[in-house]
């Protein structure tokens, strides 16, 4: 089974290179949604929600919310935002990282 969980935070970038409005500074209200897979454990649940609340806030949230991207990923596309969360989550059964940087613009990393 897989069960997700959505987070969402403000942060600000910059595209290097890009041509178009994204070379400069500008700010998203971004929505990350983690997704987990595994079997129903005898209390009900594949993951506690609360658990993978405390490790995503904790490795991810915390450190990008209200920050300037460009300071901790050097181009921050979202796919490379994705890249780097996934490198930063040690979540057992991650499966899925949905990153949107606007309500219809995302990216997906299938693990």
């Amino acid at each position: 089974m897989l069960i997700s969980k959505i987070f969402k935070f403000d942060a600000a970038h910059k595209l290097p290179g890009y041509n178009g409005k994204c070379k400069d500074l500008h700010g998203h209200t971004w929505k990350l949604i983690v997704a987990v897979e595994g079997e129903v454990k005898e209390d009900g649940m594949v993951r506690d929600f609360r658990e993978i609340k405390q490790i995503v806030n904790g490795k991810i949230i915390d450190k990008l919310d209200h920050g300037y991207l460009n300071e901790i990923i050097e181009n921050p596309t979202t796919e490379n935002i994705l890249l780097w969360i996934k490198k930063e989550l040690d979540i057992e059964g991650l499966r899925k990282l949905t990153l949107y940087e606007t309500e219809d613009c995302f990216a997906e990393l299938i693990l």
